[in-house]
């Protein structure tokens, strides 16, 4: 047994790091109601041709790369709502919003968890 935990360590260490982003994602969706009733902004990180191909109705396209210039765009105050394709863009969003002040940030994973 130890010698197929050292041998497959990074794998099994794959696993629980995608078991738990969709466990995130799975309870984020089930808070959705909430935080929109609470004003949440729904950003989706994606790229604007990702955007105009397919989105989230109600979701604000503000891409991962143009991010830091336009926090302005973002209220503090309310809660945020990140997606993108697959939610590893949104989580490096969410972790560049928490940096920057924002304390009521959520990742939902990939955008078709908004519809």
């Amino acid at each position: 047994m130890e010698q197929f935990f050292k041998e497959y360590w990074p794998f099994l260490l794959l696993i629980l790091w995608w078991t738990y982003k969709w466990l995130r994602a799975k309870q984020v969706k089930s808070d959705l109601p909430a935080l929109k009733s609470a004003g949440a902004t729904l950003v989706d990180v994606r790229s604007v041709g990702e955007f105009a191909n397919a989105n989230a109705a109600g979701t604000l396209n503000i891409p991962l790369s143009e991010l830091n210039s336009r926090f302005s765009e973002i209220p503090k105050d309310k809660p945020v709502v990140l997606c993108c394709a697959s939610g590893s863009r949104s989580g490096m969003a969410k972790l560049l919003l928490i940096k920057n002040g924002y304390r009521n940030v959520h990742n939902i994973g990939n955008w078709s968890n908004l519809a």
